[in-house]
């Protein structure tokens, strides 16, 4: 559905598109795209900060243009042409980026129509600096990160540090103690595993997003396998169970809802030699975390977010958003 903008809006957004330098429309965009977005730029090619016209699958001819952003940045956006409403950022470009990069935004948008969908414009937008964040942690965070231990229930503690790969350079790896006494005892371990060490999230991820950010044009120090680390994190459906745990024994407590209950409410049902029913309560403290799995020796803190959400939903009742750890 389009949004037409109001006449105040559209004049501001007018007003932007005459500040881009004309140099944002490089050659390129003309050169590389295909004819028929050529035909449908025709003359107004010249305007400055446009990259280019297509139509819709809805028959709507819509435009893309470059818009001065804050400090220096540049808003690629994709609009309706006629309203000027319906804006969606295509692409944020950092004052430091080749302006030719805008051209190269727009070529990629307009390659795979079907995946041809971007959030729409928000006020923000228009005050964000691309990378601010990481720039403003910069100053303070070499000293943080060096400075910054934390230690579980068992007193290991980890930390960021730089690790020898057999490369010509390091790289920055979590690393975990036995104690601060035994300084050479540090272990190369996983970004996941210092997470599930510490049963929480925070602040490891925050520490590894800054590192990340600290390092990420530095030559002297390899921040790949980091980095591949914190990807993996953030789309993995093996979760940690802590929350779960915890809203099970606060339910036995306050509830008197007995663990075979609630594997029960989940199909986990088991039947001694008598025929009668009780709940699989192995099964349940497994999940938990409360009981180590078969051939292991300590608990697991994770669980899939399938699993927990069953026993949330089947088990407690409860939105499985309740026990998610963030």
């Amino acid at each position: 559905m389009t949004l037409a903008i109001s006449p105040p809006i559209a004049h501001q957004a007018t007003r932007l598109e005459a500040r881009i330098p004309s140099r944002t429309r490089p050659a390129s965009a003309r050169s590389k795209t295909g004819p028929s977005a050529r035909a449908k730029r025709g003359a107004g090619r010249d305007e400055p900060g446009l990259l280019g016209r297509y139509t819709d699958s809805k028959g709507r001819l819509r435009r893309v243009v470059a818009l001065p952003g804050a400090s220096g940045s540049v808003l690629i956006v994709d609009r309706d042409a006629v309203t000027l409403g319906d804006r969606r950022l295509v692409a944020h470009l950092a004052s430091d980026e080749p302006r030719e990069n805008a051209a190269v935004a727009y070529e990629h948008y307009l390659r795979d129509p079907a995946g041809r969908w971007c959030r729409r414009v928000t006020p923000e937008d228009l005050e964000i600096v691309p990378f601010a964040e990481a720039e403003d942690l910069e100053p303070h965070l070499e000293a943080a990160l060096s400075v910054e231990k934390l230690t579980d229930k068992r007193g290991r503690i980890y930390c960021l540090e730089l690790h020898s790969a057999g490369m010509s350079i390091p790289e920055l790896r979590w690393c975990r103690s036995s104690s601060s006494a035994e300084p050479d005892s540090s272990t190369t371990i996983s970004m996941r595993e210092a997470i599930a060490g510490l049963e929480s999230y925070e602040p490891v991820r925050t520490l590894t997003c800054r590192a990340l950010a600290l390092h990420r044009e530095d030559p002297g120090v390899s921040i790949a396998v980091l980095r591949a680390e914190r990807a993996r994190m953030d789309v993995s459906k093996i979760v940690l169970n802590r929350g779960l745990r915890r809203a099970v024994l606060a339910a036995a407590t306050t509830q008197g809802l007995s663990m075979s209950e609630i594997a029960m409410r989940c199909g986990r049902v088991k039947r001694d030699s008598r025929g009668k029913e009780s709940g699989e309560t192995s099964w349940l403290a497994r999940r938990l975390g409360i009981a180590p799995e078969g051939g292991k020796s300590t608990p697991t803190p994770w669980i899939h977010t399938d699993v927990l959400a069953l026993i949330a939903r089947c088990g407690l009742g409860i939105s499985p958003r309740e026990v998610e750890l963030g």
